[in-house]
């Protein structure tokens, strides 16, 4: 992998250098696929699951193609063929013996070939009626099974296919993968419930059908030493107490932590203190204040006060109770459920539970967590 000018990328892989810790998941996953199970991967929105997946197939043994495929964008199935194509020939390089299989069996679907404007990366389309479309990713599958490696084929978001018009895809998609004997699968998504339900769910032609994983924070420990590494690095003066304090203050959840890091790693600054850290913490929430007050605009009042409620409080595991909606001047128990069940559908806020097992509610967003808890103390 090529070096990065930043060690703390926001957004995509760049290589176990970058990649901090997730050792045992790692090697959970492996066994699990070396095994012959396929795996369930889910956690909040960005808590480093696309990015584990990635080191994951860059650990595969050498007998093994790894392949990566987001459909969060699919609406139908064509779409999901789509993708599915167009990751094939983005995940294996074109010269390789098994790239140039890839390309040669792509090419005889004749697709629209396009190159992605930002990132130049092939995007294939194949020009087929909506009734080949099943049939299309019957012979995609067919071809897979047939290589002689092993596939791990990563399909990120896959709670999508709730969404289709077509129905029963999970239903017609699970009868096809159970044929497979040389394809493994990681179905991953941040829709907990909906990726629960999916795989656990008695009723749902996914159950038990594969090995779960849910992925939480990273090991404290681990991360600040992962951030104090990088910044000595660098040649920036930066101590672990420091490290704790903005691995606190993003909640440890990985994209904010990445997101803190790369921006305080950018400044001028030699020696990172306290100071220079929470000065840069400021200015990023500053500039995020426009999509706050979007919030505020696109939401009832009774959300908004809710939102805001559970932002100041962190964590609510009681939000009807007395106290709670008094201590917000929040209305009834009644019109506070119906605004939570928005602000869930909304995606603004999401339910987990805690290490002892009690559910909880939190925002999304820590940085609007953390304006909140600035702004109204």
């Amino acid at each position: 992998m090529k070096k990065i000018p930043n060690p703390f990328p926001t957004s995509g892989y760049y290589g176990a250098e970058y990649f901090c810790d997730r050792i045992t998941e790692t090697e959970k996953i492996l066994h699990q696929l070396e095994n012959g199970h396929s795996i369930t991967l889910v956690s909040v929105r960005r808590m480093g699951k696309t990015g584990l997946i990635n080191h994951v197939i860059g650990s595969l043994p050498k007998n093994w193609i790894g392949i990566y495929s987001d459909i969060l964008w699919a609406e139908t199935q064509a779409d999901f063929l789509n993708i599915l194509v167009t990751a094939m020939v983005n995940s294996v390089p074109e010269k390789s013996t098994s790239g140039k299989k890839i390309w040669n069996f792509i090419k005889s679907l004749r697709p629209s070939l396009t190159f992605d404007s930002l990132t130049g990366t092939p995007q294939l389309t194949l020009d087929i009626k909506p009734a080949e479309t099943s049939r299309q990713i019957e012979t995609v599958f067919r071809f897979l099974e047939e290589q002689p490696g092993r596939i791990l084929l990563a399909i990120d978001e896959f709670q999508q296919i709730l969404s289709f018009p077509e129905k029963n895809t999970d239903a017609w998609l699970r009868s096809r993968i159970q044929q497979l004997k040389n394809v493994q699968f990681i179905f991953s998504g941040s829709r907990q419930h909906l990726m629960t339900e999916l795989f656990t769910a008695s009723t749902r032609p996914f159950f038990r059908s594969t090995q779960f994983l849910k992925l939480d924070r990273i090991d404290p420990t681990a991360y600040k030493t992962f951030i104090v590494e990088h910044f000595n690095k660098g040649k920036k003066k930066l101590t672990g107490d420091i490290a704790g304090q903005m691995l606190e203050w993003a909640n440890h959840h990985t994209y904010y932590v990445q997101l803190i890091c790369n921006r305080v790693y950018s400044r001028p600054e030699q020696t990172i203190t306290e100071q220079v850290w929470a000065e840069e913490a400021n200015i990023l929430l500053r500039e995020q204040e426009s999509v706050f007050y979007n919030y505020r605009d696109l939401l009832t009042q009774s959300q908004w006060l809710l939102l805001k409620a559970i932002a100041s409080e962190g964590k609510v595991h009681a939000p009807t109770k007395q106290d709670f909606l008094a201590r917000y001047s929040l209305p009834g128990s009644a019109t506070v459920i119906q605004s939570l069940r928005a602000l869930m559908k909304k995606e603004l806020v999401y339910s987990d539970h805690d290490a002892d097992g009690k559910l909880f509610y939190s925002v999304y967003d820590v940085l609007f967590q953390r304006w909140i808890q600035k702004n109204n103390p």
